[in-house]
């Protein structure tokens, strides 16, 4: 990769910073808010309600947004690409959408973010479901437990300290029990390839914030089969095909959940994005990060107090660095760096 040359597609790096917080939001390259200003300036219209030419092209270039990330992911069928918000509102739709019965369990692992935590803390307290927890990373103990659920809803790769668990090799535990499987990909989606048909998950999400793609951004996966057997979660305008007011009937996938006026401009920017990590290569991001976490990992390793959150080795923790300084407070350190 010719590295100087694509620090030139982000005009925030012409200034003199050095970003370090992709983990929460990635920079956006020209590529992608130049495809945001196109809408704005050149067709601002509504999407999939009218038919004149400005509204053809919004829908057009959702779509074509829509098959690009399906491109990019390796989803079986287009469709199977809904559009949402962002990881947590996609981790919010399954679990209120999906068919459990009282007492069911739903399994996930002991280094989940808010957004896979307290959607299922929420589902188990209303419904009398049952949520438990399994060692991230641990196989064993991950069949130990999945035998008697009836999902199971992980990480990929750990927010926390960047390591990755086997997913492929989790799901083909869960599906030898007849478990569901939903997969949060919003920190391995961005930096390493994501194959879903290998994959062979039920469900995965991410969000387009974290995959140089605009802020509101994201999406929910789901196998055809099981995205048919779901209700939607948020109904209203483009969810049905016809309404009276005794009755509507649903619109197919993936349209029936994707309720309300969406937010094309950003669809149509997370579409570039998704050109854009496909020409640049997922494989390409994933060896240049490794470049730069050796580095990274080599220098801090020799800082007096300082230890690094997770494994040392920096193979094993992808493009992220979480570290502490004994008796100096995070956001201390973080306000030194940052001036």
């Amino acid at each position: 990769m010719k590295i100087e040359k694509i620090r030139e597609d982000f005009k925030v790096l012409e200034r003199d910073i050095i970003y370090m917080d992709s983990s929460c939001v990635s920079l956006k390259p020209r590529q992608v808010t130049q495809e945001i200003n196109k809408y704005y300036e050149e067709y601002p219209a509504c999407g999939g309600r009218s038919n004149h030419r400005l509204a053809r092209q919004v829908t057009e270039s959702m779509e074509q947004s829509r098959k690009s990330i399906s491109k990019l992911f390796n989803s079986k069928k287009t469709q199977e690409i809904i559009f949402t918000k962002n990881t947590t509102e996609s981790l919010n739709t399954v679990a209120n959408s999906f068919p459990f019965k009282k007492d069911d369990k739903i399994l996930i692992s002991d280094k989940e973010h808010n957004s896979n935590l307290v959607p299922w803390q929420n589902l188990a307290k209303r419904k009398g479901l049952k949520l438990e927890l399994f060692k991230f990373g641990d196989l064993d103990d991950f069949e130990k437990k999945v035998k008697n659920a009836a999902l199971t809803s992980f990480v990929q790769s750990s927010n926390i300290d960047g390591s990755t668990q086997d997913a492929k090799e989790m799901i083909s535990i869960a599906h030898k029990y007849g478990v569901k499987t939903m997969i949060d990909g919003a920190q391995s989606a961005p930096h390493k390839e994501v194959n879903l048909r290998k994959l062979d998950t039920d469900f995965f999400c991410a969000s387009g914030h974290k995959m140089l793609g605009p802020s509101g951004t994201g999406i929910l996966y789901g196998k055809e089969e099981e995205l048919e057997k779901l209700p939607a979660f948020i109904v209203g305008g483009e969810t049905v095909k016809d309404t009276t007011y005794e009755s509507y009937e649903e619109e197919d996938i993936p349209h029936k959940f994707e309720a309300g006026l969406q937010n094309y401009a950003g669809i149509i920017g997370f579409g570039a994005a998704a050109k854009y990590l496909m020409r640049i290569g997922l494989k390409n991001i994933k060896k240049h990060e490794l470049k730069l976490n050796s580095l990274i990992t080599d220098k801090l390793s020799k800082i007096k107090d300082l230890t690094i959150l997770g494994p040392k080795n920096p193979e094993e923790r992808g493009g992220i660095v979480s570290f502490n300084v004994k008796g100096v407070d995070p956001h201390d350190i973080a306000l030194q760096l940052d001036s």
